[in-house]
């Protein structure tokens, strides 16, 4: 191979590297994602406030807004044989967060939008237009459904974080182990 063609094959290499990007955002659905929860998002969410994690930042800094972490319980694997002791992931996230775990879901039964409903009156003292930021991970559609079933709520101050604790541990930010709010 002539040097000069190695040298421009090379560069039409990095060149197609360099110049991949990220899957595209996804279309926003006209109701909730039913399924497929980790995978590429929208760029937006009618009604809502995208917001990067300088943004998140800013506001967790100032103490501006509630964080509400969406991401699910992680399952029991199945077939776990019974003489075999199941622990719990631990969930870290943005510091002074509450986490409504399972309220991501595209449908959730009675008892699961009773504890939503009542763990965001809890987290904003009642006030429907305290700031709520929704977050989960990053390609993670249980904090755009959250985010999504707070605005038909009637809550005004609706932010996604589309980036979650993975844009924030990313950054450097600072994580803390959290437990789910109880159910009652």
């Amino acid at each position: 191979m002539r040097p000069a063609f190695g040298a421009a094959l090379a560069l039409a290499a990095a060149t197609a590297i360099a110049g991949a990007s990220p899957a595209a955002p996804a279309p926003e659905p006209e109701g909730y994602r039913m399924d497929a929860y980790r995978a590429p998002v929208p760029a937006t969410l009618k009604g809502a406030t995208v917001i990067d994690t300088a943004k998140a930042h800013d506001l967790w800094s100032r103490k501006a807004a509630v964080f509400v972490d969406a991401l699910p319980h992680a399952p029991k694997p199945e077939g776990l044989p019974k003489n075999v002791v199941w622990r719990e992931q631990p969930r870290f996230d943005i510091p002074g967060s509450v986490w409504l775990p399972d309220t991501g879901f595209g449908a959730l039964s009675e008892a699961t939008q009773r504890y939503f409903e009542n763990g965001l009156a809890k987290a904003s003292g009642g006030d429907k237009g305290r700031a709520l930021v929704f977050y989960c991970l990053t390609d993670c559609w249980m904090s755009w459904n959250a985010a999504k079933r707070a605005l038909t709520l009637g809550y005004a101050n609706v932010l996604w974080y589309p980036e979650g604790t993975d844009g924030w541990a990313g950054a450097k930010y600072p994580l803390e182990e959290r437990k789910p709010e109880p159910r009652e």
